[in-house]
């Protein structure tokens, strides 16, 4: 071997060697792992690139090469993760005309916005349930290191029926409101479903949601009742199932959330007028609960403001919003798998956190609540292997808050700390 090449080998190993040494230490004063209903004191997690290498008792001394990060008067835990966002828009009176005025590149513009709020308030997961197609270029930037924001799971388009919530046509003059299928999202037979499934996967979709009901924010005037027959929800869940794809059905009304847990629905979204057999059934199945108790009370305060909503949305928000709290106080006396989600989209975008006081308002213990939003997420998207605990092997997903959460869930509204992939965000 002649020297120059010795000598460029051993710059290359020497070099190797320093960037596999150099690693980050984060002395923990009180950690959450995700898995444990216990607080622990006094721990050091230590990550190598983007990955956690070791979750130690003590505050482990650090190296000559160490990167420290003292957070030992702060309470970490894992990243969070919101189960449902429409990370492209926020509620306002404007909001339906926006869809006539705004085009793609503002869309794309405001939600990258929305996404670095979400992240620095400590999600660093989101699964987004239903935009106009732009949440998939908007997560392909982020996974990229274009823009900030949360890792997403998109639904792409939500899949509706006719004039059914998701309609994308709804409350549209008749010149524009056409006939939009499958491609759109919208369906009316077994194929269709079919079809818009598989749309879905070709548009670069992450998980699958459907419109099992009516819904509040729909220029429509149902919101509770079912709007899929059984061979379009069997037909859109094998096809999902088939595709690789978790699914989620939005339902208020009973009959349309007991149709789609019957077809093997994943998770469940809002649930307001969810039945004790309904729950049962969800139990029997394993299907999963997520509430958005944050939408629920947002919508009953805009709609008393004059002009918030379009008219046909202020009835079914004043009826449907007071419900959902007691749902979920119901579901969770029960047993009924719950995960956490807030609908935010609905309500400003950052706010996610309050999610956790209206839980335990509503009875939930707060590490059950922090836990609904680590690893009960990240078994719903069925990430574990990667995400939703501090362990070693698991994503640099990490966030703290000061005080203890534990005794004081409000905390979780302002997180101090964002580590998303072994990277800091926000300290």
């Amino acid at each position: 071997m002649n020297k120059l090449k010795y000598s460029f080998l051993l710059t290359l190993f020497f070099t190797l060697s320093q960037a596999v040494a150099q690693r980050t230490i984060i002395h923990c004063g009180k950690l959450i792992d995700g898995v444990s209903d216990q607080v622990m004191n006094q721990m050091t997690v230590i990550i190598e690139a983007d990955r956690i290498v070791s979750v130690e008792k003590g505050y482990t001394r650090a190296k000559k090469d160490d990167t420290v990060i003292d957070l030992k008067s702060k309470t970490v835990m894992p990243g969070l993760m919101d189960m449902h966002v429409h990370i492209e828009g926020e509620s306002s009176p404007a909001r339906q005309l926006q869809q006539y005025t705004l085009n793609p590149a503002d869309v794309a513009y405001n939600a990258q916005g929305y996404a670095e709020r979400t992240l620095m308030a400590g999600f660093t997961t989101v699964r987004d349930l239903g935009g106009s197609g732009v949440n998939v270029s908007l997560r392909n930037a982020i996974n990229a290191g274009k823009v900030k924001g949360p890792r997403i799971y998109t639904a792409e388009k939500t899949i509706a029926t006719t004039g059914g919530h998701g309609d994308p046509t709804n409350g549209a003059k008749m010149a524009l409101m056409g006939d939009p299928g499958p491609s759109e999202g919208v369906v009316n037979s077994e194929a269709d479903a079919r079809k818009a499934v598989r749309q879905r996967y070709k548009n670069g979709a992450d998980v699958i949601k459907i419109t099992a009901t009516g819904g509040v924010l729909s220029v429509a005037k149902d919101g509770q009742g079912p709007q899929f027959q059984m061979d379009e929800l069997k037909g859109l869940v094998e096809t999902a199932k088939e595709y690789g794809f978790v699914t989620a059905a939005h339902a208020h009304g009973d009959e349309g959330m007991r149709r789609a847990v019957e077809a093997g629905i994943n998770s469940i979204e809002h649930g307001t007028f969810m039945s004790e057999a309904t729950m049962d059934l969800m139990i029997q199945k394993g299907t999963y609960y997520v509430p958005t108790i944050s939408a629920g009370k947002f919508v009953v305060e805009k709609a008393q403001i004059p002009g918030f909503f379009p008219p046909v949305v202020v009835p079914k928000a004043l009826e449907v919003g007071p419900q959902i709290q007691e749902t979920f106080a119901r579901a969770y006396q029960k047993g009924v798998k719950i995960v956490f989600g807030t609908d935010a989209g609905v309500f400003p975008h950052g706010d996610n956190g309050k999610e956790f006081g209206f839980m335990v308002e509503a009875g939930m213990t707060p590490m059950e609540s922090i836990k609904s939003a680590t690893m009960m997420a990240a078994e719903l998207l069925r990430i574990t292997d990667d995400y939703g605990s501090l362990a070693a092997g698991k994503m640099a997903d990490i966030v703290a808050v000061e005080g203890d959460p534990v005794k004081d869930i409000s905390v979780m509204e302002n997180v101090t700390f964002v580590m998303k992939g072994g990277k800091v965000f926000k300290d």
